[in-house]
């Protein structure tokens, strides 16, 4: 199959996102090397990122993406727009100390508005909406989220999240499967795959050149650096690479600290406006204290979209639907009978201490951020705004991220799969029993 012929077939997977894709962007594949200031590979969220904010500080940018722009997790997640990193303030302080913790903290504040800031800049319809609630499945974390909203209140001057007692945490999220929990009415959830091509046509306009359909084969390190396609081969100053859990076997100094992991998604049939004001009467999105995390909110056409369960082999499960209607109906109940009309999986990467990994690799320029364990749509903008910056001489925050410990899975890439799964079950189990 010619690559044109390929790019024609080689759609967005479907999913209610893509049926619901506000726009479409037609992108050429690299048919001939060319050179620039970073050449940038995958267009997620860090890339397209990435790309903007160079290209606004007037780098040359070059991104090269294997398939569609946003075609992998950053066009199929959740879309929740969390606060602080993916490790409470409480597990950061043990981690690496309060003064770092803070600053930490800082940066994932900023995460969130700099992704609210470019939806206003740029004017990114993505069905940007206010409130997270965190409902626990057990009793006995209750005085856990309690002692979290008394120590973000107290030490961080945070004071737009909430604990809410059993009864009002059932009426919030309209389901009697939580106890207590706590609502952030910081945070916020949007459409991901309409605010990746937002950020994309954002970062066209400010100069940079976007390649898709264009998989990297290799690149070799030098003065410049050699990144290689099929096709043609982009001569850069500085790489940025920017895969996450599609990493595969391109840089084998990275792949050791991440786990590519699949996670499923369905979207029902529209809510009649009683189901709605019974099941999300605040239209907030939800993620619960599960390990394996059940996380669901309202779409813009009222349809409960609806994430839960994971595999960690390379298929999916066969029957996404019913995958995933089990863990939705035992959260509602009352939604049985409806019919859900899509499903779709994604894969993203989750680190071993599930916070997200930064760096650099070798002696000329290589730059990468991934892992971000299922806090991606904050966090993987900021990553971008952060290589920006450090590919401009600003240090700091950066190397903030990039001394964050970041262990490697036992028996590195090679090895990593039976542990995660033994490990993964263990828990799985634990929060069915």
């Amino acid at each position: 199959m010619s690559y044109a012929a390929q790019y024609e077939s080689d759609n967005y997977p479907d999913s209610y996102y893509y049926y619901t894709k506000n726009q479409s962007i037609k992108i050429d594949y690299l048919s001939e090397s060319l050179s620039c200031d970073v050449c940038i590979i995958g267009g997620g969220y860090t890339g397209l990122s990435s790309a903007l904010h160079l290209a606004q500080r007037g780098y040359d940018v070059v991104l090269l993406e294997a398939r569609r722009l946003a075609w992998r997790a950053s066009g199929r997640n959740g879309g929740q727009l969390g606060t602080g990193q993916r490790k409470d303030q409480a597990e950061l302080e043990s981690m690496v100390g309060k003064e770092d913790a803070l600053k930490l903290w800082n940066l994932a504040q900023e995460a969130k508005d700099t992704a609210r800031g470019l939806i206003n800049e740029h004017y990114i319809e993505c069905d940007l909406k206010p409130g997270v609630a965190h409902p626990n499945h057990r009793q006995k974390y209750e005085r856990d989220s309690q002692e979290e909203v008394q120590l973000l209140h107290s030490r961080y001057g945070y004071d737009e999240v909430e604990y809410l007692d059993q009864a009002a945490m059932q009426a919030l999220v309209g389901s009697k499967a939580y106890y207590g929990g706590t609502l952030d009415h910081g945070a916020s959830h949007l459409h991901p795959l309409n605010y990746a091509l937002g950020l994309a046509q954002a970062a066209i306009k400010a100069g940079a050149r976007l390649f898709e359909m264009s998989s990297v084969e290799s690149y070799v390190e030098g003065k410049p650096n050699q990144v290689k396609t099929a096709k043609a081969t982009v001569a850069a100053k500085n790489v940025i690479v920017a895969c996450n859990g599609h990493l595969g076997g391109l840089e084998k100094r990275m792949a050791g600290k991440i786990m590519p992991i699949n996670n499923f998604i369905i979207a029902t049939q529209p809510l009649s406006e009683g189901l709605v004001k019974e099941i999300n009467p605040q239209d907030v999105a939800v993620a619960d204290s599960r390990f394996v995390v059940n996380y669901y909110r309202l779409s813009a056409d009222n349809r409960l979209l609806f994430g839960g369960g994971e595999n960690y082999s390379p298929r999916f499960p066969k029957d996404i639907k019913a995958f995933v209607s089990k863990p939705m109906l035992q959260v509602y109940p009352q939604l049985k009978g409806i019919p859900v009309e899509y499903a779709w999986g994604g894969t993203l990467a989750v680190t071993l201490n599930r916070m997200p990994h930064f760096g650099r690799i070798g002696k000329h320029n290589i730059y990468f951020a991934q892992g971000y364990s299922g806090h991606g749509v904050a966090m993987a903008t900021l990553a971008g705004k952060l290589l920006a910056e450090v590919l401009s001489g600003e240090q700091e925050r950066f190397d903030l991220m990039a001394k964050v410990p970041t262990p490697s899975f036992p028996g590195g890439a090679l090895l990593r799969y039976p542990g995660l799964v033994l490990g993964m079950t263990y828990y799985a189990l634990r929060d069915r029993l």
